[in-house]
């Protein structure tokens, strides 16, 4: 019972790992634990316990023992690596050092992006900005990809005479992501594909296919329309939490360009 339990919380170690590289803070509450004198802060505790929480999972009595108790672990293997020089090893050492900076980062852009936030407002004038770009019409294609024209030629001969669309994609298409599906392609606007294949795609009837091969950097496309729609374009706040990621991560870059530019990089 008591290897499963180490087992089940595997998961937070690595976090565990990451922070005894945050330097020392001052504590007020009393600590988690003392190994050989080294006391363990509740803070490393309760980061586990707030990372388990962002996850949804629960927080008992138990699951705070089996934390302590990998801690401790921790501490223990961590206070005999360093006995034996480990943290020295250049590899280790680097290691240790790119987890630091990495906790480091994480910690400034979250609290760079609470200090910075994405209003309504702005996301309002994005969402006004990007709506009328959106294509008024989506299709459902398939596609057979083949590498020479005369490999293409030969399939478009075979449909006609009868063969299945999707049978010979299966068997011809050089495409492995859409030749396990018949060459489905899915739903899409024909601004999704590159402009030769879009541009084919578009100009199609439901249900027809391109009479000649369409050729893209990837090779020689047949193209067979399935079905078309009317685009679905989402409201403000159906669209809201992907605008507020995307202008997020405008934000953190700007920053980092603005921190880039004051540098000094040899």
């Amino acid at each position: 019972m008591h290897a499963l339990r180490h087992r089940q919380y595997a998961a937070p170690i690595a976090l565990v790992s990451a922070l005894f590289l945050l330097p020392a803070v001052a504590v007020a509450q009393a600590p988690v634990a003392k190994v050989n004198g080294v006391a363990i802060p509740q803070a490393k505790l309760d980061a586990i316990l707030k990372a388990r929480a962002a996850g949804k999972q629960p927080d008992t009595p138990e699951i705070r023992a089996a934390i302590r108790d990998t801690l401790i672990n921790q501490e223990v293997v961590a206070q005999e690596a360093i006995k034996k020089g480990i943290d020295k090893l250049p590899e280790v050492a680097a290691q240790i050092d790119l987890q630091r900076q990495e906790t480091l980062v994480n910690a400034f852009v979250q609290e760079y992006m609470k200090t910075n936030p994405v209003n309504d407002e702005t996301m309002r004038k994005e969402y006004d900005r990007l709506k009328p770009t959106i294509p008024a019409k989506e299709f459902k294609a398939r596609h057979i990809l083949v590498e020479k024209e005369d490999e293409a030629k030969e399939v478009i001969a075979l449909i006609k005479k009868g063969g299945s669309f999707e049978k010979i994609a299966a068997e011809k298409s050089k495409d492995t992501g859409s030749k396990g599906r018949g060459g489905d392609l899915d739903w899409g606007p024909a601004a999704r594909y590159v402009k030769p294949f879009g541009d084919a795609l578009a100009k199609l009837k439901k249900g027809q296919m391109t009479d000649a091969a369409v050729q893209t950097e990837f090779g020689w496309h047949i193209i067979r329309l399935d079905d078309e729609r009317a685009t679905k374009v989402p409201t403000f706040e159906e669209a809201k939490p992907q605008l507020q990621q995307g202008m997020q991560g405008q934000i953190v870059q700007k920053m980092l360009a603005d921190l880039r530019a004051k540098a000094k990089v040899e």
